[in-house]
């Protein structure tokens, strides 16, 4: 699957800036650029060093395009494994297109996306999970999800599969070698030390699929709902948090008829945060979609903030502590957060009373002044408690691929048929198949085992250029 012709792409953002970087990589690509390259020391790329760097100008002919500085990559030290080459030239959208037009006719062709990416991973520079933790580093916008696809780019992930795979792989041969002397009843495999393994790779499968938990949720964002009723200051909320004025804020009850989302960065974790419509009895038609919005939106949300008036919760506690029970029982999976907002209203005994009430349903509770930004800081300090960072902190693998939780999964579950096989003394050629299987699935998430159709489908995510 290994093409040796050799691609061209803009590497850096498309659009004009200061700089552009081209790249080129192939079997020709320095003999390309070398044609196209008018050293200003008369230099042969071809006859340079890898790793260096040359300035000089792309000409087309008689005609000078533009002064670059030419970096030469000879494989397989290269992030490809190929011979590469990357023109830095000035960022003018024409340059640029006149440049990668000119390396067309002179041989080249246009990459496809995450083409470069995809030869590495042909040409044995990354696996097939370092790979997809590339377009992971590029896509991350905060620093848990950074942290993740670096560890992962790393070979993290990769290195703990690998090493539970060759275990495997070992004493699978060992059953297979039985198989060939079934007539004889000997056995090769040690079944203590089999059954130990199988309990250790069952672990660790455990842990990774857990961590998906956490990893999906930092990868994609946490979504938090903030609900309540129409006028109680959750637009307001939301641009306290934003520290922008995101959403429109009106005295008018029913101001926010949709949902309204924008994103947080806390402590490295990202939040998306969703203003819903106001939940109240209404015969307003466009109102009345909005809330039923609201609903869907606490049923995607992974947290749920339920905003009060003060004054309102002092006078309405018992109806509306029973609108809190009604959320409770309806996601009783999701951690509900009841904000108690225009807390400057009240006096230091009337929240003390109102903590009291709430206490029975063992509910958080945050009091705030939305409009004074009074208790947001703590706010975001009891969101982030919500996420697990201690697997980030201590450097542990987290699973933020669905692919990967997917092959995860069906291994476990080959894995605990193989312990069956084994309690039940299940004949050796059908524990053979369940471990085969095992053995697949593993293989799949580093590309040790793979197809056009799934690598297809993983780069075509990617960007051009990378």
């Amino acid at each position: 699957m290994i093409n040796q012709d050799s691609i061209v792409a803009l590497a850096t953002p498309s659009g004009a800036g200061a700089i552009a970087i081209i790249r080129i990589s192939g079997h020709d690509a320095i003999t390309i650029g070398n044609d196209v390259f008018k050293s200003i020391r008369n230099k042969d790329l071809t006859k340079q060093k890898s790793h260096t760097l040359h300035l000089g100008h792309i000409v087309d002919g008689h005609k000078t395009l533009d002064e670059v500085l030419v970096s030469v990559f000879k494989g397989p030290n290269s992030y490809s494994g190929e011979d590469t080459i990357e023109i830095s030239c000035h960022g003018s959208t024409y340059i640029q297109q006149q440049i990668i037009q000119l390396l067309l006719r002179k041989g080249c062709r246009m990459a496809d996306a995450g083409e470069f990416t995809l030869r590495a991973f042909l040409n044995g520079k990354l696996d097939l999970s370092q790979a997809e933790a590339v377009a992971d580093l590029i896509s991350s916008d905060n620093e848990a999800s950074h942290q993740i696809a670096m560890q992962q780019m790393r070979g993290g992930f990769s290195n703990e599969i690998a090493k539970l795979r060759e275990e495997l792989l070992n004493f699978a041969s060992l059953i297979e070698l039985e198989l060939d002397f079934a007539e004889e009843d000997v056995e090769f495999a040690d079944r203590t030390q089999f059954w130990e393994l199988l309990n250790r790779i069952e672990f660790v499968l455990k842990r990774l699929i857990d961590s998906f938990a956490v990893g999906n949720v930092i990868k994609n964002g946490i979504p938090v709902a903030i609900v309540g009723e129409p006028n109680v200051g959750k637009s307001t909320l939301l641009n306290a948090l934003l520290n922008e004025e995101r959403a429109i804020v009106s005295h008018i009850a029913g101001t926010t008829r949709d949902t309204i989302e924008d994103e947080l960065v806390i402590g490295g974790i990202g939040f998306r945060f969703i203003d819903t419509a106001g939940i109240r009895e209404t015969q307003d038609h466009i109102e009345s979609i909005g809330i039923k919005k609201t609903f869907e939106k606490i049923e995607q949300a992974q947290v749920v903030l339920y905003l009060f008036e003060s004054l309102k919760f002092k006078v309405q506690s018992s109806e509306y502590i029973i609108e809190i029970e009604k959320i409770k029982n309806q996601f009783p999976l999701k951690p509900l957060v009841v904000i108690i907002n225009k807390i400057e209203l009240l006096t230091a005994a009337e929240v003390a009373e109102i903590k009291k009430q709430l206490l029975p349903l063992n509910v958080i509770l945050e009091t705030i002044s939305a409009k004074e930004k009074i208790g947001i800081d703590a706010l975001k300090n009891t969101l982030l408690s919500f996420v697990n960072t201690g697997a980030l902190r201590n450097n542990e693998t987290i699973v933020t691929n669905t692919r990967h939780y997917d092959s995860l999964l069906k291994a476990l579950n080959e894995i605990q048929n193989v312990k069956y096989g084994l309690e039940t003394n299940i004949s050796s050629d059908l524990i053979a198949l369940d471990i085969r299987e095992a053995l697949y699935q593993f293989g799949l998430i580093t590309g040790q085992v793979s197809n056009d159709e799934l690598l297809g489908n993983i780069f075509a995510n990617f960007c051009i250029g990378k």
